[in-house]
C-alpha cells in the first residue's frame, strides 16, 4: 500500500515514529502539541489526536496532564525492533523477489550504498 493509500492518521503515525527513530525525539523528551503538530503537518487537530493516542495505546507515549505527551522510557528501542520485524516480515520478501526477479547482485547493491 502506497504512502497517499493509507489513512492519514497512520501517515502521521508514521511521521512521528521517524522523528523518533531518526532521534529527533528521544526517550522522555516531549512531543509537539496536538496544535502545534496539526499546523506543521497542515492536518486536522482531531486526525493527530488520532495518530498520537496510537502510540499511547502502544505504550510509547505518555500523557502528563497538564504539561504535554513525551516519549515513553524504552519507546525508542521497542518502535525500532518493532520496525524492523515489520520490515523483515513485509517489505523485505518484496523487495527479495524484486532483485531475484531483475537477477541483480547483491554485492553491487551494497557497492552503490
Amino acid at each position: 500500500m502506497s504512502s497517499s493509500e493509507r489513512p492519514v492518521y497512520l501517515q502521521l503515525r508514521d511521521r512521528i515514529a521517524d522523528a523518533i527513530l531518526e532521534g529527533r525525539y528521544g526517550d522522555g523528551d516531549m512531543l509537539p502539541s496536538v496544535r502545534a503538530f496539526a499546523a506543521e503537518q497542515g492536518a486536522n487537530p482531531l486526525t493527530v489526536a488520532k495518530a498520537y493516542q496510537l502510540f499511547q495505546e502502544e505504550g510509547l507515549v505518555v500523557v502528563r496532564r497538564g504539561v504535554g505527551m513525551f516519549v515513553a522510557e524504552g519507546a525508542t528501542e521497542r518502535l525500532l525492533e518493532s520496525e524492523r520485524r515489520a520490515f523483515i516480515d513485509q517489505q523485505w520478501p518484496r523487495i527479495r523477489g524484486v532483485i531475484e526477479r531483475l537477477r541483480i547482485d547483491p554485492a553491487e547493491l551494497f557497492a552503490r550504498a
